[in-house]
């Protein structure tokens, strides 16, 4: 009875027990691709609990002391504090090597599932009205916790991570007029500065977590509950029709299991696969070179891009402007990104579709998202393959420069080549698909008619299947409103990407 009154209190002053109702009734629809985005909370669930251990015994100092720890190799040696500490966590720290290890897994699986989940709502159109806003948070949130990833990456200041300091830095010098400016603020004088570790950390641990705490509640959360889940086509279902099991209990049991699955996994890779072994790279000395040296693989493309682009740089007003730096390293990656925000407003320019749509896409559905997303998915991935090109060289005795041509020559042609491919792949599907639909699914069973022909036997497809197979109807286009007088040139184009996009 005191709990009701108590709860019965609470609810006449801060409200929120009809919400909580509704919100316990929300139903989930069943299907494994949902999980992906579940990945993703739960990994950075892991990442917050194990990074708030992390920071009680890292000193975020690059003041140097001579390390006397545990890590015998070492002794003597003078290094950072940054990097004394992490060695103390990884060596005298009671679990500190497992914690620093699932911290690592848990932000590699995160941006990893960030990536798979952005392709699915990408490739099922899950990111259009109404959920355009909470595809463009979703994008805001990968760029950030990949920056995050980056920062979080260098704070051992070991050499593997001032090599990847250093490229920042070069990076950083190289924005036209305010570049060398940027640079002494962020690293508080002439490289490695005395400042970075300790600003790094605080953006690492404060700025970029405190916005995360925001975005993702309302991406994953409140978005997700105010709208109507998306569900595949099936026979029955439609944009206001929902079938799947409420949130308490079915959903809330799943998923609390899923997250100790996600835990587990991480635990287990930390325990079992060796990461960042920071002791065997030693303390960051400007001087000192490593062969091999490669980011996570989350960094990966803008490491690739840096080593494939030419050479070039011109001057201007007294000052050089190195465009091998700036177009690889700001212009490229600005331009993915800025085009992954506003693709959904570019299609349904393209396609005048300005409806809700809860009922998801098969990728075949729409070859020409489907042909952009394989593209893009070349793209990133020859660059990605690129960052490596001293490995490969070296791994099949193939020359350097050659390496470097090759991708050169890929990452240009590769997208063009793979969205051809795939669209007519897509356009073959569903010719199939409309063959299936109208004449039946083929059984295998050959006969032999009187006239001596042999013809195979087919079964009507059922409604189960033809509701999977039938895409929705296309929306034919609008009669032109000119008369006589030919459209705008704006009209004209448009009315021709509509009809190239529905191929």
């Amino acid at each position: 009875m005191q709990g009701s009154s108590l709860a019965r209190a609470l609810d006449d002053r801060i409200g929120g027990a009809g919400f909580l109702k509704k919100a316990m009734r929300k139903i989930f629809p069943d299907h494994w691709t949902f999980l992906l985005g579940e990945i993703a909370l739960y990994a950075f669930v892991v990442i917050l609990l194990t990074g708030v251990f992390l920071t009680l015994f890292f000193k975020p100092s690059m003041r140097e002391v001579v390390y006397d720890g545990a890590y015998v190799p070492l002794r003597g040696v003078m290094m950072s504090e940054a990097y004394a500490s992490s060695l103390e966590i990884s060596f005298e720290v009671r679990g500190g090597l497992l914690m620093r290890q699932m911290h690592h897994w848990a932000t590699l699986i995160f941006l990893a599932a960030i990536v798979v989940h952005a392709l699915r709502n990408f490739f099922t159109g899950a990111f259009r009205k109404p959920r355009d806003l909470n595809w463009l948070i979703g994008v805001l949130l990968f760029v950030l916790v990949m920056f995050n990833g980056l920062f979080g990456y260098s704070l051992p200041d070991d050499l593997l991570s001032g090599a990847g300091l250093r490229i920042l830095h070069g990076v950083t010098i190289s924005i036209p007029l305010v570049g060398t400016y940027l640079a002494m603020f962020l690293f508080g004088g002439e490289f490695p500065g005395e400042d970075i570790i300790a600003r790094l950390y605080s953006i690492h641990v404060l700025l970029i977590p405190g916005i995360l705490l925001l975005l993702i509640p309302l991406h994953a959360v409140i978005l997700t509950w105010r709208q109507t889940h998306t569900q595949f086509r099936a026979r029955g279902l439609n944009d206001r029709v929902v079938r799947g099991a409420p949130f308490f209990p079915t959903f809330l049991a799943k998923t609390t299991v899923f997250f100790l699955w996600v835990t587990g996994v991480v635990a287990l890779l930390a325990t079992l696969f060796q990461i960042n072994p920071i002791w065997l790279y030693g303390p960051y000395m400007p001087g000192h070179i490593s062969a091999g040296s490669q980011p996570d693989w989350y960094m990966g493309f803008l490491e690739g891009a840096l080593r494939i682009m030419p050479p070039w740089e011109f001057t201007m007003f007294g000052q050089t402007v190195t465009m091998s730096v700036v177009i690889p390293a700001l212009v490229a990656p600005g331009l993915l990104f800025t085009a992954l925000a506003v693709y959904p407003f570019a299609e349904r320019w393209v396609t005048r579709d300005h409806a809700v749509h809860h009922l998801l896409d098969r990728p075949r559905d729409v070859p020409v998202r489907a042909g952009l997303g394989v593209a893009g998915v070349v793209y990133y991935g020859l660059l990605w393959a690129a960052g490596g090109n001293d490995v490969i060289a070296t791994t099949f005795h193939i020359s350097l420069y050659a390496t470097t041509w090759i991708f050169r020559i890929l990452v240009l042609a590769g997208p063009v080549l793979a969205f051809v491919v795939t669209r007519r792949i897509c356009l073959g599907l569903l010719a199939r698909d409309r063959h299936t639909v109208e004449h039946g699914v083929e059984t295998g069973v050959i006969v032999r008619g009187s006239e001596g022909g042999y013809t195979e036997v087919e079964r009507p497809a059922d409604e189960e299947a033809t509701a999977v197979l039938v895409p929705p109807a296309r929306r034919e286009l609008p009669p032109s409103d000119y008369g006589d007088v030919p459209p705008p040139a704006g009209r004209r184009v448009r009315d021709a990407l509509e009809r190239t996009w529905h191929g």
